[in-house]
């Protein structure tokens, strides 16, 4: 199968089923919220390593925005709703309440399963925070040094499917970036769907286990141009670069659309093949068939 000129392997991509979260962050102005999105999702590649998986999903205008503030979405990924009940508050309090002007609100209000958020933050107040509840929503006022830090008392969570992917395997390194940058610039306008790596984009794409006893995953050694001749290659043959994006999304329409839509982006002269990274469909349960998710 061809997209242009560009061959889609006749594979699929392996993902995983999740937890998931969305944080409103809001600030001031575009400067102080930047600062606060590059702290909360900062170390959030991958959870081989990572407490989670995070990335902006998209910004707010002021006009949708809970306090009327340029905003913020966030979405968090963890294995489990207990991992994020963890690693939440944490990025939440070290990151966002200590960045100015800042306010964190739920973008999940409806989920009935709720992580704790403000109720854990509060104590940052020593006894002199105040709460409120609004609409049935509970807000917390923490004192802090240019007024007050709001947030509010907890967060809804929801299952959702981490790890689809799309691997583009091009000509050269400069033609690779290139498209991968276009790739993920693709996801930018999609609701429910991320992309947590730097720029969207891994350079180390990783198999499961190692030769290192110690190791989880390694070096996806069957898309490194260097090693051909010494492991089973699954590069096309002109390739001489390759990166993963990897996509977290809301459920698995929300990733099935946004493979197709980086393919799209992708494609073009110079990317030869597009591949996609699996385990032989041994660990996770959601399968994403690259051909079939261009069809759909």
């Amino acid at each position: 199968m061809l997209l242009g000129p560009t061959f889609i392997d006749d594979t699929f991509a392996e993902a995983f089923a999740m937890s998931y979260t969305r944080l409103i962050v809001t600030s001031a102005d575009e400067y102080w919220l930047d600062a606060a999105v590059r702290e909360v999702t900062g170390y959030s590649s991958s959870v081989i390593a990572c407490d989670a998986e995070t990335a902006v999903e998209r910004r707010l205008a002021p006009a949708v925005t809970p306090d009327g503030r340029p905003g913020a979405s966030i979405l968090l990924f963890g294995f489990s709703a207990d991992a994020l009940a963890k690693a939440v508050p944490n990025r939440v309090g070290q990151c966002v309440m200590t960045c100015p002007a800042t306010a964190v609100f739920d973008g999940l209000p409806s989920a009935e399963k709720r992580l704790p958020l403000g109720k854990h933050i509060r104590f940052f107040g020593d006894g002199y925070q105040k709460s409120k509840l609004v609409a049935g929503r509970r807000y917390w006022r923490v004192p802090v040094m240019d007024g007050e830090f709001l947030i509010e008392e907890s967060l809804g969570v929801a299952k959702g499917v981490g790890g689809g992917n799309i691997i583009l395997q091009a000509v050269d390194q400069r033609t690779a970036l290139a498209a991968a940058r276009r790739g993920v610039e693709s996801l930018a306008e999609l609701d429910g769907v991320i992309a947590p790596f730097p720029g969207g984009v891994a350079r180390s794409g990783s198999k499961v286990g190692s030769r290192y006893k110690t190791l989880k995953a390694s070096t996806a050694d069957a898309f490194c141009p260097t090693l051909r001749g010494r492991v089973e290659t699954r590069l096309h043959g002109d390739a001489h670069c390759a990166y993963e994006i990897v996509i977290d999304g809301i459920h698995e329409s929300a990733v099935s659309s946004a493979m197709a839509a980086a393919m799209r982006a992708v494609a073009g002269v110079g990317v030869v093949a597009i591949s996609a990274g699996n385990y032989g469909g041994m660990l996770g349960k959601f399968h994403f068939p690259l051909r079939r998710v261009l069809a759909d």
